[in-house]
């Protein structure tokens, strides 16, 4: 099995990390890439599970010795994707997973081949849709709300940069779907495998 980077981006509110962690029940050969942040710890999150809440000078430090394999910022919080989490999925032989969005996703594009990349963006229905979602967390004011809902109209932008665009409308068949790409994805590559062997004999 060929191990990928498997990227999930989505504007903040359509459920992406609902989605990564749902996938990660459905397929065992993928693990989570955990990323550091400055950002507050949420009251339900765990450190070293959800994220790696971290001081802005610590991150700053580990930014300089070239940690991060991608950087971040979002709302005056900084995120980084350590580089350690491929080398650790790849040696168990897995695929890694990334919950980023898309600017963390150019820098990988940038560092690794397509081939190696399965890049996903998840699509909420509608403005109307988002926005209830925001309300319905109940974890920002409204003013973030506001903030997010501005924000995620130039996330959305970026959707034409992926190769697979998933409407999330039900989080169950998006999650089928996102399982159906990457046994697609594997599949593809077994074939193309057994294929250049023949090409060689």
């Amino acid at each position: 099995m060929k191990k990928k980077i498997i990227i999930i981006s989505s504007p903040s509110g359509a459920g992406k990390t609902t989605i990564c962690k749902k996938l990660l029940t459905k397929k065992k050969n993928i693990e989570l890439s955990i990323s550091c942040t400055t950002r507050p710890k949420r009251s339900k999150e765990i450190h070293g599970v959800d994220y790696y809440f971290i001081k802005e000078e610590k991150f700053k430090n580990l930014y300089k010795k070239n940690y991060f394999i991608e950087t971040a910022k979002v709302f005056d919080n900084l995120y980084g994707s350590p580089y350690v989490n491929i080398k650790k999925s790849f040696k168990k032989n897995k695929h890694i997973l990334f919950d980023i969005d898309w600017q963390g996703a150019q820098k990988l594009r940038k560092t690794f081949n397509n081939s190696d990349i399965i890049d996903i963006f998840i699509l909420p229905p509608n403005k109307k849709e988002l926005k209830r979602r925001l309300e319905r967390r109940a974890r920002d004011n409204k003013n973030e709300i506001k903030k997010r809902l501005s924000l995620a109209v130039k996330e959305i932008s970026h959707y034409g940069e992926y190769k697979y665009v998933i409407v999330n409308d039900n989080i169950i068949k998006t999650v089928n779907n996102i399982v159906k790409i990457i046994n697609f994805e594997e599949m593809l590559y077994d074939i193309n495998k057994k294929v250049n062997l023949v090409n060689i004999h």
